[in-house]
């Protein structure tokens, strides 16, 4: 699954999912596109989708924090 905006390269789930959890911050563009994602009629994998829930997950138990966008 591929997400492209105006001036951004595009980025896999797997590669917002890995630099969330390393940073452990997650901005609220970065919350939308992952809740897109899980909402959209377009297929993600069962990978993708178990990497979204784990995100969510981390931000209800404090270890990812919710940040604005810059």
């Amino acid at each position: 699954m591929l997400w492209s905006e105006q001036n951004q390269p595009k980025v896999t789930i797997n590669q917002m999912v890995n630099r969330i959890m390393t940073s452990g911050k997650l901005s609220r563009r970065e919350y939308l596109q992952l809740t897109s994602a899980i909402l959209s009629e377009k297929k993600i994998t069962d990978e993708e989708r178990h990497q979204i829930n784990q995100i969510f997950d981390f931000i209800q138990m404090g270890k990812i924090n919710l940040i604005d966008d810059n």
